[in-house]
C-alpha cells in the first residue's frame, strides 16, 4: 500500500493519477475536504481508501498502520498558503505532523518523500541551491516558507536526510488547483480574468530593477512536477534535498502573453498596486538550481512556459468551463 497525503490536491492529485496510469491503486489518500468542492479532484481516481487527516494522525499514534504493509510514503498534504498567519496552525499542520509521518517511516524502514518548498529561499539572496550544507542561512519571508524550513532543519540534524527526500517546489500550477482559493495559480487567475473581461491584471514592480510584470518565477507545470517526484521516489539512493522545478526564471508578462495566446485573444495587461501587506515579503526573482537532480540521473526537460500553459488552458480549463469542473488529467 502507498499513503499519499494532501492526495486531494493539486500536486497529491496529480501523483495519484500518474500511479494509477502505472498500474498502481492500492493507495490510502489522506487530505481535508471540509466545505470545498476539493472532493470533485477525487473523482477520476483509483484508490484504496480515504482518511481525513485528523483521523489519519489519530490512528497513525495508535498503532493502527503498524501490521499493514506500507511500500512508501508521498507526504504532500500541507497548508501551502503564504499568506496564513496562525503561526500555532502551521507549526501544527506543516511542521509537527510532517514530523510524526517521518518517525514513523523512519522507524518502519519506509520510504518517505515529503513537500519542501522554495520559499525557504526567501529573497534569494542567499541563491537557490538545494544544497543542505547551507540550509541555516536561508531566512524564509513568511511563516508557510518558515514552517517547511523548520521540518528541513530537523532532518537534517537528526540525520534523516540521509534516508528520506524532501522536495522543494517551485509555483506549480495545473489541473486540480480550482480548490485554492487566493493561492490558485496566476495561470488559473489569467483564464479567469481574460475570460470574463479581456484583460489581465499583474501587481506593479516597487523595486527600480524590474519593470511591471517582469518579476520572475521559476514556473512548473504539475505534469513536470509529478513526473520529478516520482523519480525521487523511486530513487532512495538519492535522499535529501531537491528542487523541483523548471530550473528557468520567467516573466509574469510572458506567463499573461501565453495565457492571451491560449485564449486567441489580444494581450491586454493592466498593472495594480500590490497590497500593502505583501510588499515585504514578495519574491521578485526565484530560480531553481536543477543540477542536482539531473546528477541523480533525471534528464528530462521541463514543458516549456508557454507550451504549458496553452496546454492547461486549452486542454483542461476551456473544456472545465462546459463541464462545470475540470476533466480527468
Amino acid at each position: 500500500m502507498y499513503i499519499v497525503t494532501g492526495g486531494v490536491g493539486l500536486i497529491g492529485s496529480a501523483v495519484i493519477w500518474e500511479l494509477n496510469r502505472r498500474n498502481i491503486a492500492d493507495i490510502l489518500v489522506v487530505d481535508h475536504l471540509g466545505c470545498s468542492e476539493k472532493w470533485k479532484n477525487l473523482r477520476a481516481l483509483k484508490f484504496a481508501d480515504y482518511l481525513e487527516k485528523d483521523e489519519f494522525r489519530t490512528r497513525l499514534a495508535a498503532g493502527d498502520f503498524n501490521k499493514d504493509k506500507i511500500d512508501g510514503v508521498i507526504h504532500m498534504g500541507a497548508c501551502s498558503s503564504t499568506q496564513e498567519r496562525d503561526a500555532s496552525y502551521l507549526i501544527d499542520n506543516n511542521f509537527k505532523a510532517t514530523k510524526e509521518l517521518a518517525q514513523f517511516c523512519l522507524a518502519k524502514d519506509i520510504r518517505f518523500l515529503y513537500a519542501s518548498s522554495c520559499a525557504t529561499y526567501g529573497d534569494g539572496s542567499c541563491g537557490y541551491n538545494d544544497d543542505e550544507s547551507q540550509i541555516e542561512e536561508l531566512r524564509p519571508l513568511n511563516m508557510y516558507g518558515y514552517s517547511k524550513q523548520l521540518f528541513d532543519l530537523w532532518a537534517k540534524r537528526r540525520g534523516a536526510l540521509a534516508k528520506i527526500t524532501g522536495c522543494k517546489f517551485s509555483n506549480v500550477y495545473g489541473a486540480n488547483e480550482r480548490h485554492k482559493g487566493d493561492m490558485r495559480s496566476v495561470v488559473l487567475r489569467a483564464f479567469e480574468q481574460i475570460t470574463a473581461t479581456g484583460k489581465l491584471k499583474l501587481f506593479r514592480s516597487y523595486r527600480e530593477e524590474y519593470r511591471d510584470g517582469e518579476q520572475m518565477r521559476d514556473f512548473l507545470y504539475v505534469k513536470d512536477a509529478v513526473d520529478m517526484v516520482l523519480f525521487l521516489f523511486n530513487h532512495p539512493q538519492g535522499a535529501g534535498l531537491y528542487n523541483i522545478g523548471s530550473g528557468r526564471a520567467e516573466t509574469w508578462n510572458a506567463l499573461g502573453k501565453a495565457a492571451f495566446e491560449a485564449l486567441k485573444q489580444p494581450q491586454n495587461i493592466e498593472y495594480i498596486d500590490m497590497p500593502e501587506n505583501l510588499r515585504n515579503c514578495y519574491q521578485y526573482y526565484t530560480k531553481a538550481e536543477m543540477g542536482k537532480l539531473k546528477k541523480l540521473g533525471y534528464n528530462r526537460e521541463a514543458t516549456s512556459l508557454r507550451d504549458s500553459v496553452i496546454d492547461y488552458i486549452r486542454n483542461y480549463l476551456i473544456i472545465d468551463r462546459y463541464l462545470g469542473d475540470e476533466c480527468e488529467k
